[in-house]
């Protein structure tokens, strides 16, 4: 089985070229009818969002993260999209807070919520699909004691619109696994393959590992192709974070091993020409003595 990507993080563009915002924007709240998630924090004055994200840098800077928290907080309540992407992201992953995946589900919702039509490419949208897939891979497993249950079904909505809209890798790589597993929909290992497909020619690490794999197996309507599966592999196991995965590289090392002299050659010099193509450096391993 094939990991999940944990909730994606993209770089956020500097407060003054972020959008502007209406002063007039509805501060954020849970859905209703819904359990409070949540107290905010007291909303510090400022004059406007912009100058809320300011003193979040400055505060940041200094240390003093409950001023930092706070003034996210208000610059989300004024509909300011990079403090409530930044505020989903702090939530999700305990940074400078503590984990709270109902308020990070709840950030990423109002984005999703407002922001459906966002330009892909953009600044702005790639924040917004990557809530998308934020929220589908809440959706997945749920959250323990709140109201939000695991829906496969709204995890598959979540990553075909950030898949297919946005062209999200992320989402690109966990709608593959979707359909691979008939998790949300019908089981499909050729659609799991052409989303798999997508994701890796965007550099996806991990969906360069799986469609490689994909190749090297064959079967299901996706030929068997070892030369290019072990292309794959190798290029998926230079891009890999080896703290977070590990699995790849064991995959890679796994595949080669088993590969015959032939294959391997093959599959190597394809790999630099990939890596002359794109201006990559060579690195060592993949295989290579």
């Amino acid at each position: 089985m094939l990991p999940p990507r944990p909730i994606p993080g993209i770089a956020l563009p500097e407060p003054d070229s972020s959008r502007p915002t209406s002063p007039d924007t509805a501060t954020i709240a849970p859905a209703p009818n819904t359990p409070m998630a949540h107290s905010a924090l007291p909303l510090v004055p400022f004059n406007s969002a912009r100058d809320a994200l300011r003193a979040w840098m400055r505060d940041s800077s200094a240390g003093d993260q409950v001023g930092a928290v706070r003034a996210l907080e208000y610059a989300a309540s004024q509909g300011h999209l990079t403090a409530q992407y930044k505020l989903g992201r702090m939530y999700a992953g305990g940074e400078g807070v503590p984990t709270n995946d109902l308020k990070a589900f709840e950030y990423f919702s109002k984005i999703a919520d407002e922001n459906a039509d966002a330009i892909p490419g953009t600044a702005d949208g790639r924040m917004v699909g990557s809530a998308f897939v934020a929220l589908g891979s809440y959706f997945i497993d749920g959250i323990k004691g709140s109201y939000v249950k695991p829906n496969p079904d709204r995890a598959f909505d979540m990553f075909n619109y950030a898949a297919s809209y946005f062209g999200d890798p992320d989402g690109q790589y966990n709608l593959a696994r979707l359909y691979m597993k008939g998790q949300g929909t019908a089981r499909d290992p050729r659609q799991a393959a052409r989303w798999m497909k997508l994701a890796a020619e965007k550099g996806h690490a991990p969906a360069r590992a799986a469609f490689g794999e994909m190749l090297l197996r064959g079967g299901e309507g996706v030929p068997r192709q070892p030369v290019l599966g072990l292309m794959w592999l190798a290029l998926a196991r230079e891009s890999a974070d080896p703290a977070r995965e590990a699995w790849i590289l064991e995959r890679n090392d796994a595949a080669f091993a088993s590969a015959s002299p032939a294959d391997r050659t093959a599959a190597l010099a394809l790999v630099e020409r990939q890596q002359v193509a794109t201006g990559a450096s060579p690195s060592r391993g993949a295989g290579r003595p």
